[in-house]
């Protein structure tokens, strides 16, 4: 009721607060937004993975299936792996998987052993010639060599026909070293500092101090390079004339891009399976390698590859 003094106070019309301390964009979706989400990555997931098992199920089909089923077939009646046993027994596939697996080792740890000292030299205040240094590295973003300079100066440098025409015209890659020196600048300053007070060099600081912390970025970067020496395929067939050494990305062009049929003699086998078998045991040995390797650097990309986005 009003009192005598005035009227009654009006009731307070303000929102109430909210409780979940979050601002409104960061709220829990609706179920209607999350079932969204859920059926676009369903649909996404779908997508992607429907080709590799699709070409899995006809690397391991009959030609009885292959014929019934048009050529392709994703869930064989009777799998078998002769397609796969023909392919691993020797001749030119065998041969070009193992040169693919040469080259990204050696590769993979050559870049990383220079891209990681490049980046900490450009990394550390006092670097002689840092700045203009670190200007050509990021120069290369802007001017890249054309196909006929490349090709004359790898010529020049005698590595025509050879392994190294794969691995050094692209040692170095700048984008890594600007992801790489920018996560060792997020390294705390006194932890180089207490190194330097017991009388560390810097390779000692380097091995000691900035390696260890350093796992995710340099996980992160060696699969990037890992996965550029596996699919290593136009400088091979520009820079090298010799077949015995060509990597498996070629001969998958060969063999299934281009429709060329896998013949016995060059398997080293008497009697063939279906070409179509062959042609997806290529395709799924050629993806298998880096499909294993992934799942168990993926925990490193977001640590770093943000870091290096962030600061540099």
């Amino acid at each position: 009721m009003p009192g005598a003094d005035g009227p009654a106070p009006v009731a307070d019309r303000r929102k109430p607060a909210r409780t979940s301390g979050r601002p409104p964009w960061m709220e829990r979706p609706s179920p209607l937004g999350r079932g969204g989400k859920a059926l676009v990555i369903a649909v996404i997931a779908v997508v992607v993975t429907y080709p590799f098992l699709l070409a899995l199920g006809t690397s391991l089909a009959t030609q009885e299936e292959l014929s019934a089923n048009g050529g392709y077939v994703l869930l064989p009646d009777h799998p078998t792996l002769e397609a796969y046993r023909v392919v691993l027994a020797g001749g030119v596939v065998t041969q070009a998987a193992l040169v693919s697996v040469g080259i990204t080792v050696a590769g993979t740890a050559l870049s990383l052993l220079c891209t990681v000292t490049l980046a900490y030299g450009l990394s550390r205040p006092g670097t002689v010639a840092a700045k203009p240094l670190l200007l050509v590295v990021l120069g290369t973003f802007l001017f890249t060599p054309g196909l006929i300079p490349l090709y004359l100066t790898v010529d020049a440098f005698g590595m025509l026909d050879t392994y190294a025409s794969l691995i050094v015209p692209v040692l170095v890659n700048a984008f890594n070293v600007v992801v790489v020196r920018a996560f060792f600048q997020s390294i705390p300053e006194e932890l180089y500092e207490a190194a330097k007070l017991d009388g560390a060099g810097d390779f000692a600081v380097l091995r000691r101090i900035v390696l260890p912390l350093s796992k995710a970025v340099i996980a992160v970067v060696g699969l990037f390079y890992a996965v550029m020496y596996w699919n290593t395929f136009f400088n091979a067939v520009l820079f090298l004339n010799d077949n015995s050494k060509l990597p498996l990305q070629v001969i998958l062009r060969t063999y299934v891009v281009q429709g060329e049929a896998l013949n016995a003699k060059a398997l080293g086998v008497s009697v063939l399976p279906p070409s179509t078998a062959l042609q997806m045991a290529v395709l799924i040995l050629a993806v298998v390698p880096i499909f294993c390797v992934f799942p168990f650097l993926q925990k490193y990309f977001v640590k770093g590859v943000l870091t290096g986005a962030v600061k540099a």
